[in-house]
């Protein structure tokens, strides 16, 4: 514990490592931002998560079937032929209950 450090340090910290990239921020809509490491060099540049509406439990989602990861990659692709837009990452949210929360 570091108690000399006060909370706007370390928020202005935050702000500070996703500015150069090394955390992402994540707004899941409740006004509260949460902050996770951002995948370093070599990363498939893609982040998933499933967020609930209820609990605001956050399940990061990774395992993508073959038919998920190709159209990912035609969106992608699409998009970039579209607006001439190099992209180089992006992030999806999906909202609803989870498993707990829907009983």
């Amino acid at each position: 514990h570091y108690p000399d450090i006060g909370l706007a340090t370390i928020y202005r910290t935050l702000e500070l490592f996703t500015k150069f990239g090394m955390v992402n921020k994540f707004d899941t809509g409740d006004d509260k931002a949460r902050y996770e490491f951002a995948d370093g060099p070599g990363a498939k540049g893609h982040h998933h998560h499933l967020v609930c509406t209820s609990c605001r439990r956050i399940v990061d989602y990774n395992d993508f079937i073959n038919e998920e990861t190709e159209l990912l990659r035609r969106t992608e692709e699409g998009l970039a032929n579209k607006y001439g837009f190099k992209i180089n990452t992006h992030i999806l949210q999906f909202y609803g209950l989870c498993k707990d929360c829907a009983k």
